[in-house]
């Protein structure tokens, strides 16, 4: 719940880093992140996974697009939040499950169950409603679902933990964010140490609310039953459609109401057929297991 409702507040945060650019705020994220994520990694002493990963040529492969989608989704998200357009990030991650579904047909050929289809099609009604609502595609929502969506299946497929992902994802990213602020800082458009020590403590917080909620995550997903997850999730795209409807005041007229409704209907009917799913399954496991905790078939019959 704390990693969900820290990323479901992320906009109240980064207006606080004005009159800080996104890309500027984007490149501390990065900085900031690797310097939090050695930390934990020096705390723990936990190194052995290096040689591994060096050894593995795919896996760095897969770490570094993992690393160019979560840049993606940062970029756009940092952008979407001082822009005023913090209602439509939240539908990109209302539209997140969905996407991570066809993921699943698409990329592993997974077969969708009926009322999996039902919820897909709304999704896409609700699509079409908003792009009519803005007068443009919502591409901002599309660009975190997708982005978002690519990042997990690449960390799925990398099967590397939290921590030493995130470490190696930062350390390929390092490069390019380092020389963007110390270009920024020759030209004098920097903003950290130009605004107070508070805006600079602020910048460095970044790679602290980034680093936080994620390793939380890590450590609730090992031991909480996917079933569970799976309905927490909403928990940080309502948290930001209030914030971005009750804090940031932003419009939303009588036809936005219809789209974000028919997607919330999308994810009923998907919630609910992803507990029907479950139950099912828990029914066939055999009696001689009754002893045992339920964890995995929940597990695996979520991610379907």
């Amino acid at each position: 719940m704390a990693a969900y409702a820290m990323w479901g507040l992320f906009p109240l945060y980064w207006p606080l880093l004005r009159p800080s650019g996104a890309v500027e705020i984007l490149a501390h994220r990065i900085v900031w992140s690797l310097v939090v994520v050695v930390g934990v990694l020096v705390v723990r002493r936990h190194w052995s996974w290096v040689r591994g990963i060096v050894r593995r040529p795919r896996t760095l492969l897969l770490l570094t697009l993992a690393a160019a989608a979560v840049t993606v989704n940062w970029g756009v998200y940092i952008y979407a939040v001082n822009s005023g357009h913090v209602v439509e990030s939240s539908l990109g991650y209302f539209i997140n499950p969905l996407v991570n579904v066809l993921f699943g047909v698409v990329v592993f050929g997974e077969r969708m169950r009926g009322w999996q289809w039902v919820a897909v099609g709304l999704g896409a009604v609700a699509v079409v409603v908003l792009t009519v609502d803005y007068g443009r595609l919502p591409w901002i929502a599309l660009v975190l679902a997708v982005s978002f969506g690519t990042y997990g299946l690449l960390k799925k497929s990398a099967g590397v933990g939290a921590a030493e992902s995130m470490a190696v994802e930062t350390l390929v990213l390092l490069g390019p964010a380092l020389g963007y602020l110390i270009f920024l800082g020759v030209q004098g458009d920097g903003t950290f140490g130009g605004f107070g020590v508070g805006h600079a403590v602020l910048l460095a917080g970044a790679g602290v609310v980034t680093a936080v909620p994620l390793m939380m995550f890590t450590a609730a997903a090992i031991r909480v039953p996917l079933t569970v997850l799976g309905l927490m999730q909403y928990i940080a795209p309502i948290l930001q459609f209030l914030c971005g409807v009750l804090v940031a005041r932003e419009v939303m007229p009588t036809s936005r109401w219809v789209g974000f409704a028919v997607i919330w209907l999308a994810l009923a009917v998907f919630t609910w057929d992803g507990l029907r799913h479950a139950r099912a399954v828990r029914r066939a496991v055999p009696h001689v297991d009754r002893g045992r905790p339920l964890a995995q078939p929940e597990r695996s019959a979520t991610l379907g």
